[in-house]
């Protein structure tokens, strides 16, 4: 657990609102959000039912905006914050991004009681265990808020 600002909590909103935000649009509830080293904020969220691509979850999907939009530097030193913790996939495009913190709202034993994934998912700090290059994990913030968007999700 770590000592969140208020901008830490601010910028997880906006991740938490694009969650649902994809849930309107028929995804999946997870959202992202990225605040460069510069301090430009963008905001992605899950769209893997609209685009028929399985990538498609919200960390990756904000990556590549960011890329496409701002270029790969934007990505370099960045700090997201997630909705949930970032699966392995996506704690990889993370990794290769340049990102160095990760914040998460709903913590993975959380998303796996309430069934969010198709199988058991690793924790995010166990996936960057081995790794070259030092990422910061940190969470739950709003863990609660976060949970409410899946558990609505999950009884649909």
């Amino acid at each position: 657990m770590s000592n969140f600002s208020e901008a830490d909590t601010r910028y997880m909103r906006l991740a938490i609102d694009a969650s649902r935000a994809a849930v309107a649009e028929g995804n999946f509830p997870y959202g992202a959000t990225l605040l460069s080293a510069d301090g430009r904020a963008h905001v992605s969220h899950n769209n893997q039912v609209t685009t028929g691509d399985c990538t498609g979850h919200a960390e990756v999907v904000l990556v590549r905006e960011v890329a496409q939009k701002l270029g790969l530097d934007a990505l370099v030193g960045a700090t997201v914050y997630a909705s949930g913790e970032p699966c392995a996939m996506c704690t990889g495009a993370l990794f290769w991004a340049g990102v160095s913190r990760i914040v998460y709202a709903m913590p993975t034993p959380v998303l796996n009681a309430i069934g969010g994934a198709p199988y058991i998912l690793p924790r995010t700090a166990d996936v960057l265990a081995g790794a070259s290059r030092k990422i910061s994990v940190e969470g739950p913030l709003l863990e609660e808020e976060a949970t409410a968007v899946l558990r609505e999700f999950a009884a649909r």
